[in-house]
């Protein structure tokens, strides 16, 4: 037997806007309805559903692993809306991008808090 995400619930403040905010940078389709949920098709058969709340949010992270031309064409996207990004999880390094075995990677966060990633190549080499 094979296993495999299917796919995600995101709670957010604002679900439009952070399903729209992903769909946009990730140079993704729009997000579809389905029920209580805005639905984000990412291209492994994974969807991100996104649901509103008006509940304390907890910030999550979230990681994308990208080929270099999506890398840069995300890139540029990021840098044309000045979204803020940094090289490290911790938000220290603003502005750089990581070099983390032998890839390239960014984070920035979405309009409700949560730390988005953009990967070239797996860590650990996988």
């Amino acid at each position: 037997m094979s296993i495999s995400l299917n796919h995600t619930i995101v709670y957010a403040h604002d679900r439009d806007a952070s399903a729209a905010f992903l769909t946009d940078i990730l140079g993704l389709p729009k997000p579809t309805p389905f029920g209580p949920f805005l639905t984000v098709h990412l291209s492994n058969d994974v969807t991100m559903d996104f649901m509103g709340t008006d509940e304390r949010l907890t910030p999550q992270h979230y990681a994308f692993l990208v080929g270099e031309t999506e890398f840069g064409e995300i890139m540029e996207r990021i840098e044309a809306r000045k979204v803020r990004y940094w090289a490290d999880p911790a938000q220290r390094r603003e502005g750089e991008i990581s070099a983390r075995d032998g890839g390239r990677g960014a984070y920035f966060e979405d309009p409700n808090g949560h730390l988005l990633e953009i990967i070239t190549r797996p860590y650990g080499g996988h």
